[in-house]
């Protein structure tokens, strides 16, 4: 059996890892099609693959320059933190009270991971957006280390173009909203194998553990099958997708999770 793994697209070196789209006129790595819902583009831009430079520093007002603010207020103290006054041993202070914040069992005890959005690739940025929250929106298949497919994904919000398409159809259930794969794909070498099938799966199984109850798939019947990013209808059915529209150029294809 051939070594295939499963990475979730989340760092620059997993973002290399994206394969080419099967028309070399397009990159996945480029593409905002599906971000974008007026001018989202499949076409490749070589400037899209340059790190995001940090925008320039906003100088600091501090408290001391801020004639609003309460003069004797300290920067590292922050008002809106509820205290509680505690008894310290005298070798740390004058005063055995001393001020704490409430430990509050209800708070979020480990903190989300910030999203990558300075120093990375457009598209790297647009992938992550959703990380701590969502999760991650891509993922490859390797077979021996080499990329063989590519899936992208994730919450309906985060596809303008997505949400548009689905306003077309009013019959869809609004409830529950789903999850969406906006684009699968394999390369040259790894087509008619099964992989984009397993690798769909594997993100089926992922959203559904993330809480997603559906997840569906918009084909374009209008273009060449290597010019669109969510394969045929027929490539879904495969994957327990029933057709949710049935519409000669964009169907809508669903799949309870």
């Amino acid at each position: 059996m051939a070594d295939i793994r499963i990475v979730d697209v989340a760092d620059e070196p997993t973002f290399a890892l994206i394969p080419p789209c099967a028309d070399q006129r397009f990159d996945h790595r480029t593409c905002d099609y599906w971000e974008d819902a007026d001018r989202g583009s499949n076409d490749s831009r070589p400037a899209w693959l340059k790190a995001r430079q940090p925008a320039s520093a906003t100088p600091h007002i501090g408290l001391h320059e801020n004639p609003f603010a309460p003069g004797d207020l300290d920067a590292s103290e922050n008002p809106f933190v509820a205290m509680e006054r505690v008894s310290i041993p005298d070798s740390f202070a004058d005063d055995d009270l001393f001020a704490v914040p409430f430990d509050n069992p209800f708070a979020p005890q480990q903190k989300r991971e910030a999203p990558l959005r300075e120093g990375v690739p457009r598209k790297l940025a647009l992938l992550d957006r959703g990380r701590g929250v969502f999760g991650s929106y891509a993922k490859v298949l390797l077979v021996r280390d080499e990329a063989a497919a590519y899936c992208q994904f994730g919450p309906l919000s985060a596809y303008p173009r997505a949400l548009r398409l689905r306003d077309l159809y009013p019959q869809l259930p609004e409830s529950p909203l789903p999850a969406v794969i906006t684009c699968v794909a394999s390369t040259a070498e790894g087509r008619r194998q099964g992989h984009a099938r397993a690798l769909v799966d594997a993100v089926c199984a992922d959203l559904a553990e993330r809480g997603f109850a559906a997840v569906e798939a918009y084909p374009d019947l209008t273009r060449p099958e290597d010019e669109t990013s969510a394969a045929r209808p027929a490539f879904w059915h495969k994957l327990g997708f029933v057709i949710a529209v049935d519409d000669e150029r964009f169907p809508v294809m669903r799949r309870d999770l």
